[in-house]
Order: structure tokens, then sequence, then C-alpha cells
């Protein structure tokens, strides 16, 4: 089995401090996603850098403490490229990809548009621009793991007061709209509510800071792994990590039965 762990760290440091590394590696992953380092290389120890052996590849944001994403993979990629030629986003360290012979796998960290105003129009331009992008990916022929956290709840089952959240950012219409097309003109697969159609508060991935959320579980389905159809029909069981906390997400696991 192939095993593809995606977590977005909330700070890679913190995560750490939390003993994020022992739960990994007792996961035997073939490779984990990580989004939200909120740290630069020169900030990382030596373990972060080679974590038990691993081959690990990082692309932080230019702003310290901020966004950043990395891939953590058993067997060294082919080739790894980061970015996705936008760079407004670009240098938010929001994309890397690892080729692997037959198989992609990208670790994506999608803007928040929860601060400002500003911040969620330049979500809805990153939307604009990662969409053709998304398009000519599948265009590659290749088979394909978008790993990450995607800021977008898709559906009513998919958090917990979806009525009040109507007109919040990672609710709105046109963000629920947008992950639709990604779906079903461009012919992604959302691997997880595939294999579990009918999931609710067992799928949330995010849980606020505020008020109670985590104890009442008052959560948010918004970390995906968004495949191409091939690799996706592979897929044979998924998990959510919840009996221990290392960031405000959790850990989304899904095995696939795929070789190199």
């Amino acid at each position: 089995m192939l095993r593809i762990i995606s977590l977005n760290l909330n700070g890679i440091r913190s995560a750490w401090s939390k003993n994020l590394l022992p739960w990994l590696c007792q996961q035997e992953a073939s490779i984990v996603c990580l989004q939200e380092l909120k740290a630069q290389l020169p900030d990382l120890s030596p373990e972060m850098l080679s974590p038990d052996g691993l081959h690990a590849h990082y692309h932080a944001a230019e702003k310290k403490g901020y966004s950043g994403v990395g891939i953590w993979a058993r067997q060294a990629p082919d080739h790894v490229s980061a970015g996705f030629g936008v760079p407004e986003f670009d240098a938010e360290g929001r994309y890397l990809r690892a080729d692997f012979a037959n198989l992609s796998v990208i670790s994506l960290y999608l803007p928040s548009g929860s601060a400002s105003p500003e911040r969620q129009a330049a979500k809805f331009r990153f939307l604009e621009a990662f969409l053709p992008h998304l398009a000519a990916l599948r265009a590659e022929g290749r088979e394909i793991v978008i790993c990450g956290d995607w800021n977008i709840a898709h559906h009513e089952i998919d958090l917990k007061n979806w009525k009040s959240n109507q007109k919040n950012s990672g609710f709105l219409p046109e963000e629920r709209a947008w992950l639709s097309r990604v779906i079903d003109e461009l012919g992604w697969v959302d691997v997880y509510r595939t294999l579990y159609p009918d999931a609710g508060e067992s799928a949330y991935t995010w849980w606020s800071n505020r008020g109670q959320a985590w104890a009442k579980n008052v959560g948010w389905r918004i970390d995906y792994q968004i495949a191409t159809p091939g690799i996706a029909a592979s897929a044979r069981q998924a998990s959510v990590y919840k009996d221990e906390r290392f960031s405000d997400h959790a850990p989304l696991s899904i095995d696939y039965d795929w070789r190199f």
C-alpha cells in the first residue's frame, strides 16, 4: 500500500514540540505532505531537514513565520518543483510538487480569506489562477494527488454549522462552486468523500481555537486529497487522526493500492 498523509502544522516547530515526529514515524507513510510551516529553512533543525532518513523538501514563504509547505518521502523523488508560476502566491510558499515515476504528489496550502477583505480578494485571485493550472495538470496524463489545506468546505455535510457560515470565508457560494468545477468539470476526485460519502462529524479536519470548538467537535472538513481518477480508484481506506493534537488541524491519511 502507498500511504499518503496530509497535515497542516500551524507551525512546524510548534507541531514538533507536540511529538509530531514520533507519531509520523509509526505510520509507515510513503509520502507526507505538510502545510503552514511558519518557518524558513534556516529555522529548521537538522532533524526537520532530514527526519528519520526521509527525503525532505520544503518551499518556504519569503515572509518570515508565514505559510510554507513541505513533502517528506521514503523514496527520493525524481524531480521536485516549487510554485505554480504565479509570483504573488509562489512568494508565499503554497505549492510544492514531487514526481515519482508514474505519480506526482503536490502539497498545497490554499489561502484563507478570513483575516480581512483584502485576504479574501487574494484568495479569489488564487482560485482564478489555480483553476487553469489544475486543467493543465490533468492534461499531463499523469496520476497526481494534491494534498493539503484547501480552506474550503465543499458541502453542508463538511462543517458543523453550515447555516451560519454561508457568508463566511471557507463556505462562500463562490468558493464552493469553484471546488465543484474542479471535480465536475475538470474531473478531479475528492478521495475521502468518494470512500465515505456519508461521513459527517468524523470527517472534520480543522477546529477553530475559539470557544470550545474542539471539545464540542464544531469542525470543518477543509483538508483534502484531490486526485486524478486512476489513483483515486485505487484508494482503499482513509482516516482522520484525532487521538493526539499536533495543530488545529488533524492528519488525513489515505492508503492507495499503488506502486511507483
